[in-house]
């Protein structure tokens, strides 16, 4: 076993280096991931197939703001596979404010992930309306979006305005075939980065190849 960041850890499974967390809730799989054992410790190994986050770790992400006890804002948790990492990582006195719009969507997330992990606050709401939620009462390390809209990125930066720390962290993926389908993938991502200028200093921009198809990973911090 080798610590790769904060609560990250690398393991060698058969012949082959995989991600893990150490599981905050023992005996409890999200998405049928694998258990490993070490030093009576329980480890959830971490796909990066089915999480944008551990797809950036796999190609050399620089910056990771996710440590013990982080405030986190989550965009787009669907059915909670990355969330539960994040929520491995900050720990029991950290939290994830996590936003899903879908209720279906929701109550899959809510019934698998978040009733049995505490430092979880799950949020059913639009996030166009960040004034909509209620739930969160201080401000955040990181904000983290995975979100399929063309205006993903404008919405990205509402939230951080109204609940993002100063020199706080955004991670925000950019699906360019959400954005527009007639364009390049690079423009796009190209163009989405020049959104963030006016706000955000870009610390690094991640193709997710060949994790996610078209997908790029954009880490900035707030300059306000």
């Amino acid at each position: 076993m080798e610590d790769v960041k904060d609560n990250v850890f690398w393991f060698t499974i058969d012949g082959e280096k995989r991600l893990a967390t150490k599981n905050l809730v023992p005996g409890k799989q999200v998405y049928n991931e694998k258990f490993v054992l070490s030093k009576g410790v329980e480890y959830r190994t971490w796909d990066p197939f089915r999480s944008k986050l551990a797809a950036s770790i796999m190609n050399d992400l620089e910056y990771f703001p996710f440590k013990e006890k982080s405030n986190v804002l989550y965009l787009g948790v669907s059915t909670g596979t990355t969330i539960s990492h994040i929520s491995d990582i900050v720990g029991p006195n950290g939290t994830i404010f996590g936003v899903e719009h879908s209720s279906r969507v929701a109550r899959d997330f809510l019934d698998r992930v978040a009733c049995y992990r505490k430092n979880i606050i799950p949020i059913v709401q639009n996030a166009r309306q960040p004034k909509e939620y209620f739930s969160i009462y201080n401000k955040v390390d990181v904000v983290y979006v995975d979100i399929a809209q063309p205006d993903q990125t404008n919405i990205a930066i509402e939230n951080c305005k109204m609940y993002l720390k100063p020199k706080g962290y955004l991670f925000l993926t950019i699906k360019a075939r959400s954005i527009d389908v007639t364009k390049e993938p690079k423009h796009i991502i190209s163009n989405e980065i020049k959104k963030l200028n006016l706000d955000f200093e870009i610390k690094q921009s991640i193709d997710l190849k060949p994790y996610d198809k078209d997908h790029a990973m954009i880490i900035a911090t707030s300059l306000n």
